[in-house]
């Protein structure tokens, strides 16, 4: 693909987008950045003018705004009011929680728009271009063509595109939440259980990551809903019964909330098995997490 691009916002994605289209033959015509110390980081990868805001306009068929989410829609603003855009230009932002509509301030602006979230958690640029290969997108615009470009874009990148429902964006957003942020929670959570149970903090942790790793992998090789394992796979309520009495009360409705989900993806392993739980330890496991609907929503008897 031969385009030019700029970029806005010289953070860690922008940085790590800039230099991988670059070194695929799309040519980077500039960055604007506020922080002359974000600019300097920029150019220690990719040596690129630093240009104003009208100027990327009047020369990019992109426009990447990858500033903070909280600036993104000021930056379309003033891009809106300069009117300075090639016709045609494709303004791109890689938030995961705005719809690519943000940046739409006057409908008759001949200017396409288009979000490409990669689901990754980037520490720094000399990671995020290490792990960008095999990276999943989110990928929502304003129509099929600038989805179409945002496809390509993703492959030139080296990940792989997956085209969301821009009118459910939140829901996606907080799946990625669950899946990156709530992990790191989750790890939390089980540390100070292991404290309450005379394990420093260091050595719990380092105790718990081969076990979380051996799930992790677990998933990736049987999948969902056949990698759940434990009590209440087994539908052992006697040991439900007792971390609910000896979990400390400030994490005991947290466990029960992800009691309820693994008993959840417990019924539906059994059902794909062709297995059932007891009927009496079911309810009983459903009274002791709180359980009030079945999984299919109806009122439990």
């Amino acid at each position: 693909m031969s385009v030019k691009f700029g970029i806005i916002g010289a953070g860690v994605v922008g940085t790590t987008i800039a230099t991988l289209l670059n070194d695929a033959g799309c040519e980077c015509i500039g960055v604007n950045t506020r922080s002359n110390k974000s600019y300097e980081r920029f150019c220690a990868y990719l040596p690129t003018t630093r240009l104003r805001l009208n100027e990327l306009a009047r020369a990019a068929d992109i426009l990447f705004i990858t500033t903070q989410d909280g600036s993104i829609e000021e930056v379309a603003i003033q891009l809106t009011i300069e009117k300075q855009n090639r016709p045609g230009q494709i303004w791109i932002h890689c938030s995961g929680s705005l719809r690519s509509e943000i940046m739409c301030k006057e409908k008759d602006l001949p200017v396409g728009y288009l979000s490409i979230h990669p689901l990754q958690a980037f520490a720094n640029i000399d990671r995020a271009l290490l792990s960008m290969q095999g990276t999943h997108f989110g990928i929502e615009g304003n129509c099929q063509e600038s989805e179409e470009l945002g496809e390509a874009l993703v492959e030139i990148l080296g990940g792989i595109p997956h085209k969301i429902d821009p009118t459910q964006k939140t829901l996606y957003h907080a799946g990625a939440v669950a899946a990156s942020n709530y992990l790191v929670s989750l790890a939390y959570l089980a540390v100070k259980l292991f404290e309450q149970a005379g394990i420093d903090k260091e050595s719990a942790l380092q105790s718990l990551l081969p076990l979380m790793s051996g799930s992790y992998h677990n998933i990736e090789k049987v999948g969902l809903p056949y990698a759940l394992t434990g009590p209440i796979a087994r539908g052992d309520t006697e040991v439900v019964r007792k971390h609910l009495q000896e979990i400390p009360w400030d994490l005991k409705e947290t466990y029960k909330g992800l009691g309820r989900l693994a008993l959840e993806v417990g019924e539906e392993r059994n059902n794909l098995i062709g297995g059932n739980y007891n009927q009496e330890m079911l309810l009983e496991l459903k009274k002791l997490l709180g359980v009030t609907r079945n999984v299919k929503g109806d009122e439990d008897a």
